[in-house]
């Protein structure tokens, strides 16, 4: 039997965009793995989607168009779970958001939203243990994240620059929803009270936002009085890492605009 003909090929070039690795993909339809490689490099070249093979458009260098709002939700992201590197294997630096496999929507917001913001570039899927971290390659990312530098975000001062600062005005809740999908949460509280001599059980939701970064924490609260929205400091151990919002009109322009992760 041929198993490298054109249907064999193609249904893997489809698992590949998707996202899966290569060893699973050679496993799967028995392929030599430096064959599902090469059908793998061939097909971004097809796309220009290798890194390198060519110089894209910049927002910032070039006046190229930006999409405002997913660029809101990636620097929201980026903030919570993203980072730069450079490693001298590639030669242009990378993205990496880290998604967790529970929330596969989430981890296609976050594809959908790189790909609206560098529409020239590569964009990947590697596997790791219960996460994948969603990739782009671009020259540019130090243009449009100068947040980057060394060590952690907590140790630096993180600080928008004026037209991150117009975007983020433009388009508040897709700034609040990529740092909720990165370092916050929906939870269901309870409490109980004393009704008519017996005590009930009430539940209610609430949003909770954590991050070490005194910086980070405050770009998001400014955000929320923007929006009107109630919040409060929640101290643990100690440290105010966590911000919570409680009251119930407040919630519901949370579950309106944001959500629960899925």
């Amino acid at each position: 039997m041929n198993f490298h003909g054109t249907e064999v090929r193609q249904k893997a070039l489809t698992l590949l965009r998707g996202g899966a690795r290569n060893a699973d993909v050679a496993r799967r339809f028995n392929v030599p793995s430096g064959t599902v490689s090469y059908w793998k490099h061939m097909d971004r070249a097809k796309r220009g989607e290798c890194p390198g093979k060519h110089d894209p458009r910049c927002p910032r260098c070039d006046g190229r168009e930006l999409d405002e709002a997913a660029y809101s939700y990636l620097l929201g992201l980026y903030l919570g779970d993203g980072h730069i590197s450079h490693y001298s294997a590639h030669r242009v630096p990378n993205l990496m958001i880290t998604c967790a496999e529970s929330w596969p929507g989430l981890m296609d917001d976050c594809e959908q939203a790189m790909r609206a913001v560098f529409p020239d570039n590569s964009v990947c899927r590697v596997r790791r243990t219960g996460c994948r971290n969603v990739k782009v390659y671009s020259k540019h990312l130090h243009c449009l994240f100068p947040q980057h530098g060394p060590g952690k975000k907590h140790d630096r001062r993180i600080a928008l620059e004026s037209w991150q600062q117009k975007i983020i005005d433009a388009h508040p809740w897709e700034f609040i929803r990529g740092l909720i999908h990165s370092d916050g949460c929906r939870i269901t509280n309870w409490t109980t009270r004393l009704v008519a001599g017996e005590r009930k059980r009430y539940e209610y939701p609430r949003y909770f936002f954590t991050n070490v970064s005194d910086d980070i924490r405050q770009l998001y609260t400014d955000t929320l009085d923007k929006l009107g929205i109630g919040w409060t400091h929640c101290t643990r151990h100690g440290n105010a890492y966590n911000i919570s919002v409680a009251k119930k009109a407040s919630v519901a322009l949370m579950d309106t605009h944001v959500g629960p992760k899925y």
